[in-house]
């Protein structure tokens, strides 16, 4: 694969192929709480694409400076730092965007897309490639939360990004935590239907979306293999 066809593939496979949300059901907590309007669900996506992008930067240009034995507290303290930073950001520009996130803004420091990325790529790669990671994973994670608040938004409420939509009859469901859970096991059966997935025959590591990322899977694969 050639560097420039390298690259593309690690800007878009956040997108559909290995959707944060919606492919590894990662950061399920802000995804079911924040999506009951379309606006909530882009504004805590791009907070979280700025947090994603800047800590694996950062992290990538630390990876040799991080000592192994304390390296996921050292992640940690530089995305609460960047967590910060959009708050205020947030706070002084953006104040109702900030009151409807809530606690949900502050979170974003222990959303597990954010350390997983950290751990499994920025890590282990240069800033380009950990750059456009952060850019891909948080597109994705503001795609997904803007379908689902949009569609949650619409049938929930009748309008869509504050417009009044008239429709004839709502369904107060989908605003309600049931009608999150609805409203993301179809996407993601949308998802799946688009990229052409299966469900696994069997049930093991193996089959985890995120095995090739996974230290204990690929520690398993190279000690069978000497053995």
């Amino acid at each position: 694969m050639s560097e420039k066809k390298g690259n593309l593939y690690e800007l878009t496979k956040g997108i559909i192929k290995e959707n944060p949300t919606l492919v590894t059901l990662l950061g399920m907590c802000p995804t079911l709480a924040v999506t009951t309007m379309a606006s909530n669900g882009i504004g805590m996506g791009l907070a979280t694409t700025f947090v994603l992008v800047c800590s694996n930067i950062v992290i990538s240009l630390l990876k040799n400076v991080i000592p192994k034995a304390v390296r996921l507290p050292c992640f940690i303290v530089v995305i609460a730092s960047f967590v910060t930073l959009i708050e205020f950001l947030m706070k002084g520009y953006l104040p109702a965007l900030y009151d409807s996130l809530g606690l949900f803004l502050s979170l974003i420091t222990v959303n597990c897309i954010i350390l997983g990325r950290a751990e499994a790529f920025a890590s282990k790669n240069g800033v380009f490639k950990s750059a456009l990671d952060g850019v891909g994973m948080g597109l994705g994670f503001t795609l997904a939360l803007f379908v689902m608040g949009s569609i949650r938004e619409i049938l929930g409420a009748g309008q869509w990004m504050g417009m009044d939509l008239n429709l004839p009859s709502t369904m107060t469901l989908f605003i309600m935590p049931a009608g999150g859970f609805f409203t993301l096991g179809v996407v993601i059966a949308m998802v799946n239907k688009i990229a052409n997935k299966k469900p696994p025959q069997e049930i093991g590591c193996a089959n985890c979306p995120n095995a090739k990322n996974c230290p204990t899977f690929n520690k398993e694969v190279t000690e069978g293999a000497d053995s």
